[in-house]
């Protein structure tokens, strides 16, 4: 009896034993979950520029840029960095031929020229071939909302407005941000840039001047705080303008294919594009040079507008304009390696064609188009160190728009 007591007693502190260490455990299962948890918040709200990431770029024998602590995000954390990033990145392939459809590139220009990939320059920049279009050259700030993929679809379509239809236009980032509504994405939490150009075509954007941009501070100021939601559509202009006469539209919408001699025809006939990109945590610290990706993990996906291509000691690379001010890269502007699809730069690309509606604009373009494509007016391209040809372009442009 008294050994069968024993035995039970035994047994009994087994299971104690055995039930205390499941808890304690447990207990620490928990607490190393907690302790990831408060890992990723602690990697969320560091900041996002690192003195060590610039020393390690800068160190790299394989770097063809510059990195630095820059101005425009010395304020941000990683999780700010990120929800600039706002581009939901969509591959092409992965989408209905039938609603998204890809253009292979025209061969007549804007000038009515007829031109093959064998007739492109070794470099090329959209704000030398048309010093007419200010808005090319103008570099943006999307601010404290994740707007990329608008102001990249804006800007393009702004600049190519002037290309083939004479009309300096600033269009409005705000329309397309609050009006497109989910179709587009989800506003300042991102978006997709082909949408966008579908907006285009069959909605209009207005310009900036009837709806200006709702963040005009910017992140000129230091810090990036607070963070703004997606404004309100209003559909109202705040000058006298009507919101539907304002309106100006796309004719096509298309994603133009995977290959940089056909990214290079499209700018050089049409205009800037709208190129998409994965970028990673040593983007932020660029500052010259031509990037490649080296260091660093995934941030998002990130929409920009192309305006010219180059080599620079036997790199073949992207010009593009940014959309994070001037104080940012080559103010405002970043060089990407060209030619191996880099951060898959080279495999969303999208534009359109502008509506140049009848009257004075369309019969100015018509004008300059057979004006320049006169065969003896062929005899100034060549004259330097001004070309001669945008010399007449410039003097067309003022004698008719004024």
């Amino acid at each position: 009896m008294g050994r069968h007591t024993n035995e039970g007693l035994v047994l009994a502190r087994l299971v104690v034993v055995v039930l205390v260490s499941l808890g304690v455990v447990a207990e620490a299962g928990r607490a190393e979950l907690l302790s990831a948890e408060e890992q990723l918040l602690l990697e969320e709200t560091r900041p996002i520029l690192q003195r060590s990431m610039v020393d390690r770029v800068n160190a790299d024998k394989r770097a063809t840029w510059k990195a630095a602590l820059n101005s425009r995000l010395e304020k941000h954390t990683v999780k700010d960095f990120k929800r600039l990033c706002g581009t939901i990145m969509t591959p092409v392939p992965d989408l209905d031929s039938s609603s998204f459809p890809v253009l292979e590139p025209g061969r007549n220009d804007a000038r009515g020229r007829t031109i093959s990939p064998a007739d492109l320059p070794e470099s090329f920049d959209a704000r030398e071939a048309w010093p007419h279009c200010r808005t090319i050259s103008e570099i943006l700030d999307q601010g404290h909302c994740g707007s990329c993929w608008a102001f990249g679809a804006v800007e393009s379509l702004s600049d190519r407005f002037c290309i083939h239809g004479f009309e300096n236009v600033t269009l409005s980032e705000n329309d397309l941000l609050s009006c497109c509504g989910f179709e587009c994405g989800y506003g300042c939490e991102g978006g997709y840039p082909f949408r966008a150009w579908q907006y285009f075509k069959r909605t209009g954007v207005v310009s900036a001047t009837c709806d200006p941009y709702f963040d005009n501070v910017g992140c000129g100021h230091p810090g990036c705080s607070p963070v703004y939601d997606t404004p309100v559509c209003n559909k109202a202009c705040v000058n006298d303008d009507l919101w539907a006469e304002n309106k100006h539209f796309a004719t096509s919408a298309y994603y133009l294919p995977s290959d940089p001699e056909a990214l290079k025809l499209e700018l050089y006939t049409n205009g800037p594009i709208e190129l998409s990109f994965n970028v990673y945590e040593d983007f932020a610290h660029y500052t010259s040079g031509v990037y490649q990706h080296l260091y660093g993990d995934y941030m998002g996906g990130h929409a920009v507008k192309l305006v010219g291509w180059g080599v620079e000691n036997g790199v073949d690379f992207w010009t593009v304009a940014n959309s994070w001010n001037t104080e940012w890269g080559e103010k405002g502007y970043f060089r990407i390696v060209r030619g191996t699809n880099e951060c898959g730069i080279e495999t969303s690309a999208v534009a359109g064609i502008p509506f140049v509606q009848g009257g004075k604009r369309s019969r100015v373009a018509e004008m300059y188009r057979i004006v320049v494509s006169v065969k003896p007016l062929e005899l100034l391209a060549n004259l330097k160190p001004a070309s001669g040809r945008q010399c007449l372009e410039m003097s067309m442009y003022h004698i008719f728009i004024g």
